[in-house]
């Protein structure tokens, strides 16, 4: 397969790529490197089969030949970036979308949207199933990317009715792993960080907030499961496992062998609207693709935690 992944110098995008090509496909992978990093791609740089184009996707995409699939994972995705890019995040979220579903369309390609568990806002049901319609404010400082993914699954839909583009659509839930940026907000990079360098684990509010983490591998294997897929979504790709936010804390802690201490802090303004509980239902993912994760949260925390001592010892 020939495949185009947009947002492959991110986090998620860049495991995307090295499954990909690992089991033998062309991967063309695209990014501004406004979020993402050359460095998440060091492994695939070089590669037969592998190509990189420096280009932001809300500006006309270059003719890159033809391509059996495209993936949609072009955002910036932590509540840092919510901040600072919020138009950015718009942006990428609409005519981002449009010109990759266009090209996908032209060339007759499989277009995988890659949404997230934010399309359910702060959620009334729980867990949280694809039939679930959202709690979502869309003014908030969270709505830049709560709407862009909400809107880009939209058009999705309109393409696939309307032109008859084969789509899907993923719901990913909180995802960790090696290549997280130690600083781009999200919590375990967060707890992961405090704790090897010995301070304490900031924990907003009460700490009883909960979420469902799902390792990297995990959650890419699950993508490509949906992708080689005839499915249209959207289904829930993330852990069902739900832990505390003070049960990350103090897991981390204990598997880092840490001196630190869990804080209890105030709730930053730029953190309002965070939701209360987030668990997928992934009932959907294990009937029609077969697919559930495998690695267990303590297992992945502790390679997460070898990859970062790793990084800070070179660096």
């Amino acid at each position: 397969m020939r495949a185009l992944v947009a947002g492959g110098g991110g986090f998620i995008g860049s495991h995307l790529v090295d499954l990909l090509l690992g089991r033998g496909d062309e991967v063309v992978a695209i990014d501004s490197f406004v979020t993402g990093r050359r460095s998440n791609l060091s492994s695939a740089i070089g590669r037969t089969g592998f190509h990189l184009v420096e280009h932001d996707v809300t500006d006309p995409i270059p003719d890159l030949g033809d391509f059996d699939a495209v993936l949609n994972l072009a955002s910036p995705a932590s509540p840092d970036d919510f901040a600072r890019f919020p138009l950015e995040i718009l942006l990428v979220g609409s005519t981002g979308t449009r010109r990759l579903l266009d090209l996908a369309g032209d060339r007759g390609s499989r277009f995988l949207q890659a949404s997230t568990s934010e399309v359910y806002g702060d959620p009334l049901s729980h867990p949280q199933g694809e039939d679930y319609l959202g709690n979502v404010d869309p003014v908030g400082l969270r709505s830049c990317y709560d709407e862009a993914k909400r809107f880009g699954e939209a058009m999705v839909s309109a393409h696939r009715r309307v032109l008859g583009t084969d789509t899907t659509i993923a719901r990913i839930f909180n995802t960790y792993g090696e290549r997280m940026a130690p600083a781009d907000g999200r919590v375990v990079a967060t707890f992961i960080e405090q704790a090897l360098r010995g301070e304490p684990l900031s924990v907003y509010g009460s700490g009883n907030q909960t979420r469902s983490f799902c390792y990297v591998s995990d959650q890419v294997s699950g993508l490509v499961a949906l992708l080689d897929s005839d499915v249209s979504g959207p289904v829930n790709i993330g852990n069902p496992t739900e832990i505390t936010m003070r049960g990350l804390a103090e897991t981390i802690i204990d598997l880092t062998d840490s001196v630190s201490t869990v804080a209890t802090v105030p709730l930053p303004p730029e953190r309002e609207g965070d939701p209360s509980r987030r668990c997928p239902d992934i009932s959907l993912a294990r009937a029609v693709l077969g697919w559930e994760p495998v690695v267990g949260l303590r297992d992945g925390l502790l390679v997460m935690i070898d990859h970062f001592r790793s990084v800070e010892l070179s660096g």
